[in-house]
């Protein structure tokens, strides 16, 4: 009997030694491809879906057969993964409209008008539509390829990055030993994204602190020491473990920014200027600057699939009109209707947030700024919690008995290197536009083209008459390469000249 002999007939019948039996490999002829296919990625498939199932990943001794089976693209059909979802609270329609609105209005409301002034006030409008039904549509099609997957792996429901490597474990073969890479690649970029948010927060509360106290007091501090002496307080927020105990200061945001954002609309129109002094298009070399901030403002793709695979009836997330298309259609407007109406009436002007262009010498206009700093300063725990618990999954392992202690390090640790990178860069505008440039274009535009076109290649006509599909893939992402290059190199230059 030869070497390989052996190995085969004790990974069947069970050595005692071993403790996870080995399986043989099994060629079988697949009609879709014309071919024959080996069972290496049906392998990791099986424990890919076993594990999304919570089904145990041992195989019995003497079994050739997964405990999941991969099934045929007729029985996949049967499937209906929203049936199987197991869920304790399930959110209706209303609830995810509102946390989708929630999700995707954020501080960059407040540079609305700073992105206008860098396209131009008919340009602006027309460009903040555009980028917003782009978005939208990435929307779509991830989440479609989301339930095309959930179908095809027998998985109630999956997560941004878990899409990513489930469209790529069952996709063609050259590109299914990427998925563990597209999973973490997606989740770095999360991370990435999520903690220049809470820069970008640091730069904003520092800045609006300053202006009040700065007038107040007569004195003309440095902006990083404002930023130094937030540190003791974020840490403090950061030591929040529990995501209900941050509810309330949510909801606390939540009334302060509405109320801080009201004060700010109503100096914004009174006393409109006439419209005819506002250029309609500024400059192509001020384009990426807008493309980055506008992107940074209206893209919330991250939230999207946890609120999808939490709702109620899913089916109504992505439907007509459904709740992304009514969803996305209020923020582009608000978000359209601030920045319009913030350029129109401060020009050139214009200051990378709005709440920093009321006059100074009001008490009104400065407890707005007071306000919006507490919202973004209790805000930033919510923000803070989700990269933390990304990165913390990826490293608890280390800590070994002393997790909790490491857990608090970690949580320290992150809070100082956020404070550290808002001192380095306390230039708010190119600094959003570079975060917007480099994470929200890649999450929010690149990402979901290619796991569309990964899920569909295989399919008989999955990319449609024409390869249309194909080239609106293409586009999409070529469109991501454009504004993630330009964006990033025109932020940068910002950043370094200081400006």
């Amino acid at each position: 009997m030869s070497h390989n002999t052996k190995n085969l007939a004790a990974a069947v019948h069970g050595g005692k030694n071993q403790r996870t039996p080995m399986r043989p490999m099994i060629a079988e002829y697949e009609p879709k491809k014309h071919g024959v296919k080996t069972e290496l990625s049906d392998v990791v498939l099986v424990k890919y879906k076993c594990e999304k199932n919570d089904v145990p990943i041992t195989v019995t001794n003497g079994s050739t057969l997964p405990l999941v089976e991969r099934q045929i693209d007729e029985e996949a059909a049967l499937y209906d993964p929203f049936e199987h979802r197991k869920l304790a609270h399930p959110t209706s329609d209303l609830d995810t409209l509102i946390h989708l609105l929630k999700g995707s209005l954020g501080t960059g409301i407040l540079a609305m008008p700073m992105a206008f002034r860098n396209a131009g006030l008919a340009f602006g409008l027309f460009a903040t539509f555009f980028i917003g039904a782009v978005c939208t549509y990435c929307v779509h099609i991830l989440v479609k390829s989301a339930h095309r997957l959930c179908r095809r792996t027998q998985t109630p429901s999956l997560g941004f990055a878990d899409v990513a490597e489930a469209a790529f474990l069952d996709g063609p073969e050259p590109v299914q030993k990427y998925a563990r890479l597209a999973k973490a690649t997606i989740n770095t970029f999360l991370v990435i994204d999520l903690v220049g948010c809470c820069c970008v927060y640091i730069v904003f509360i520092s800045t609006n602190v300053k202006e009040v106290v700065d007038y107040y007091t007569a004195t003309d501090k440095d902006l990083r020491i404002y930023m130094a002496a937030l540190l003791p307080f974020l840490v403090v927020l950061s030591l929040v473990r529990n995501l209900k105990f941050l509810a309330p200061f949510s909801m606390v945001a939540n009334v302060l920014i509405a109320t801080g954002m009201g004060i700010t609309f109503y100096y914004i129109f009174s006393d409109l200027p006439a419209i005819d002094d506002v250029p309609n298009f500024s400059s192509w070399s001020q384009l990426p600057l807008f493309f980055g901030t506008a992107i940074f403002a209206l893209e919330g793709i991250g939230v999207v699939m946890p609120l999808e695979n939490n709702m109620k009836t899913p089916t109504h997330f992505i439907g007509c009109p459904g709740v992304l298309n009514t969803g996305m259609f209020f923020v582009v407007l608000l978000y359209s209707t601030v920045g319009f109406f913030g350029y129109w009436k401060y020009g050139e002007n214009t200051k990378a947030s709005i709440t920093l262009n009321p006059p100074q010498d009001q008490v009104l206009a400065q407890s707005a700024k007071v306000m919006i700093a507490v919202a973004i300063f209790l805000t930033y725990g919510l923000q803070f919690y989700v990269p933390m618990e990304i990165i913390w999954k990826n490293l608890k392992q280390y800590f070994g008995s002393r997790r909790l202690f490491g857990e608090y390090l970690l949580r320290i640790s992150l809070v100082i290197f956020t404070v550290c990178v808002a001192i380095a860069i306390p230039n708010l505008g190119p600094f959003i536009s570079l975060v917007g440039a480099v994470c929200l274009s890649t999450l929010g535009l690149m990402f979901p083209s290619v796991i569309e076109l990964v899920t569909v290649w295989e399919l008989e006509n999955g990319l449609g008459k024409w390869n249309w599909r194909l080239w609106k893939n293409l586009a999409i992402i070529s469109f991501g390469v454009l504004g993630f290059l330009t964006g990033s190199y025109v932020s940068i230059q910002e950043i370094l000249e200081g400006k």
